[in-house]
């Protein structure tokens, strides 16, 4: 009898347990830690879950004119408290980013391998398996076929082959069409890098991103920012059909974390808590049902 209470009791609690907690969902839902202004503050934890998120991206901290992030978790104490909070709270990191490259250029940093070696440590720290790169401090002369695309090209690979080797994946933003992409990724020759599928690049330039990312292909996209330039939040912007994005993604059979960058509502757009909880309770309502 005690046998079978126990194993009630547990099977209430597997019952009781949220979807995203227990890996069934198919998408999940995040929000990047920086543009909800809690860079690496143990209180994202607490923010993501009171906005209903699955998980945070934390960033590595902010880099500009230093040699290294300015990363907390280099320190045994924060790596604990961190790590426990995200444990106790039940909110999973996915992916870290390195934010710091939107302003500074990935393609002439001389300590890159170390930068990036930084960023996979910090993420077994975390239990994240995907690096967000962005490379818009890198200028766009590389796109072009020269010595900037070349040196491009051997970075990527090299730090690709570090994050191959380590279990994990580098995912970078790059503002390209998913031709371009494909070309690049070929170009690498890195199964340690992929795309960081950016909702925000395609619509701003006029490009339809259900058919770039069927062209793009599933097993090219790590992870998709789903949100776009503020303007309002996303249940109420007609740039976007989630509908049919989610449709798109249910063909291809791409499953993933969807994080949230933006989409803030432009006439609020210091409330934090009502852009980042709409657009999550978005998301979540469109990717998470059985519709």
């Amino acid at each position: 009898m005690l046998r079978k209470s126990l194993l009630i009791g547990a099977m209430t609690l597997l019952t009781a347990w949220p979807a995203s907690m227990s890996g069934q969902q198919r998408y999940r839902v995040a929000a990047c830690d920086w543009m909800m202004l809690k860079r690496q503050k143990i209180g994202e934890f607490q923010l993501a879950r009171d906005i209903g998120a699955d998980g945070i991206e934390m960033d590595m901290g902010p880099l500009g004119k230093r040699e290294q992030f300015d990363n907390k978790l280099r320190e045994e104490h924060f790596r604990q408290l961190f790590r426990h909070t995200a444990d106790s709270l039940g909110i999973a990191v996915p992916s870290m980013a390195m934010s710091g490259f939107f302003a500074q250029s990935f393609l002439t940093r001389p300590n890159y391998r170390e930068l990036l070696g930084d960023c996979l440590q910090s993420m077994d720290v975390m239990g994240a398996t995907v690096a967000f790169l962005p490379l818009g401090g890198s200028g766009r002369e590389w796109v072009q076929e020269g010595e900037a695309r070349r040196e491009m090209v051997r970075r990527l690979h090299d730090v690709g082959e570090m994050a191959r080797q380590a279990g994990k994946v580098i995912a970078i933003r790059t503002a390209l069409s998913a031709c371009e992409n494909k070309r690049l990724l070929k170009a690498v020759q890195s199964k340690g890098i992929k795309i960081y599928y950016n909702l925000q690049d395609a619509v701003d330039q006029g490009i339809d991103p259900c058919r770039d990312i069927r062209q793009l292909g599933r097993k090219r996209i790590a992870q998709i920012h789903a949100s776009l330039t503020d303007s309002v939040t996303l249940d109420r912007d007609p740039r976007i059909d989630l509908q049919r994005l989610k449709r798109t993604l249910d063909k291809m059979k791409w499953s993933g974390w969807l994080v949230v960058e933006r989409s803030r509502n432009a006439a609020d757009v210091k409330n934090v808590r009502g852009n980042f909880g709409t657009n999550v309770a978005c998301l979540k309502e469109i990717f998470q049902t059985s519709r």
